[in-house]
């Protein structure tokens, strides 16, 4: 099915790669050609040959049928909207009023970084919770993103906010929330500034807000947002990535295409763009690149990027429910900035363990974070 036709039916999916698919991978993976060794020794230069010499033999080991069983053991559907096919998955709480919850994803991610949130979220009270702290799942790939191939032109994160809107009505819910990280916090904002009906409000790992150069705002700086301006300049340095894809994603996304280690070097963001704080397991890392693999999305994936550097939308307020939570090793969302962007923050939690990929990370502190968001809502 091509997205000029898709269908705006809920149609069952199921992850399937085939043995010739899988062979491929395998055949290119024991071809790898590294580049010579960089002078400088760690990740400061970019991604090491050490890492990946690493990882290219976890990579050949690694169990794809058991992975692929572990995604498909949730149930999942694509449907056509605005003319794009978007893949998600939805998992229904057994407790009948569970409140509604989309869980959008980051960059270089897809709907597999919130695989570990899904049980105790659908349940809690298999997990030691409250049956109102339950929540029916929605779980899209963004378009471009994982499944949700090929990427037809125009999507801006405010157009992918719209398209979730679209599907969670769809779906049946007249009310929901949000929650997202990276990518994925940015489409959560877009929703909370359109704030259709029914909307409860957003929880966020970051809110990506700046100094606007006004003096009273420093003046209102506690230290640790002091150090939070340094890490977030060092986190703009880095980020060499973000100037590729908003202005050449198909040049680069030829490399990525064609070279599994290639993606994998390219995803350094897993490993907190190396500064070695990174928590995130390597099989997961080599889940995620997997699925970007096999569904060939490296292009996709940029022109998200290049999209929004192309439409310059104007800054925006945003005055929705909202809750951060901001991880220690994580970009840091600083509260001064932040408020002046968002009117309505009722929930801010700092956590010591954890970066910019907590759901992988340390998924039980996230559960308990967006849990105690929505528990906040119902008391306002």
């Amino acid at each position: 099915m091509t997205n000029s036709d898709a269908s705006t039916e809920i149609r069952p999916f199921t992850v399937t790669v085939l043995d010739a698919e899988l062979d491929d991978l395998r055949e290119r993976l024991a071809r790898t050609r590294l580049p010579q060794p960089s002078p400088i020794d760690g990740w400061e230069a970019g991604t090491p040959d050490s890492y990946l010499r690493e990882a290219v033999t976890a990579w050949l080991d690694f169990d794809w049928r058991a992975a692929e069983a572990r995604i498909n053991s949730v149930p999942h559907f694509t449907t056509g909207i605005d003319g794009q096919t978007i893949h998600f998955m939805h998992v229904r709480s057994p407790h009948p009023e569970a409140t509604p919850l989309l869980l959008a994803h980051t960059y270089p991610g897809s709907s597999v970084d919130h695989l570990d949130l899904i049980d105790a979220l659908i349940d809690p009270v298999a997990h030691g919770g409250r049956a109102e702290d339950a929540f029916h799942l929605v779980i899209p790939d963004a378009p471009g993103y994982g499944f949700s191939q090929p990427l037809t032109a125009g999507w801006t994160t405010s157009r992918v906010a719209a398209a979730y809107d679209t599907l969670m009505r769809r779906l049946g819910y007249e009310s929901y929330g949000v929650h997202g990280s990276d990518n994925g916090a940015m489409v959560a904002r877009e929703l909370g500034l359109s704030n259709p009906e029914g909307f409860l409000g957003l929880h966020v790992l970051q809110l990506f807000s700046f100094p606007s150069g006004d003096p009273a705002e420093f003046e209102r700086l506690e230290p640790r947002d002091h150090a939070g301006l340094a890490h977030m300049r060092w986190f703009q340095s880095v980020g060499g990535y973000n100037t590729m894809n908003a202005s050449r994603p198909q040049t680069v996304a030829v490399g990525l295409s064609d070279s599994p280690v290639g993606l994998l070097a390219y995803s350094e963001l897993f490993n907190s763009f190396g500064n070695g704080t990174s928590l995130v397991p390597l099989e997961k890392i080599l889940l995620e690149v997997s699925v970007n693999w096999f569904a060939n999305a490296a292009s996709g994936m940029g022109h998200g990027y290049f999209e929004n550097a192309r439409a310059q939308e104007e800054p925006q307020v945003n005055h929705a429910p909202t809750g951060v939570a901001v991880f220690a090793d994580d970009f840091q969302t600083i509260r001064v900035f932040a408020e002046r962007d968002n009117t309505n923050i009722v929930h801010w939690n700092r956590f010591e363990k954890g970066g910019h990929f907590a759901a992988l990370e340390v998924p039980e502190v996230v559960v308990g974070d967006i849990r105690a968001f929505f528990a906040t809502l119902r008391t306002l």
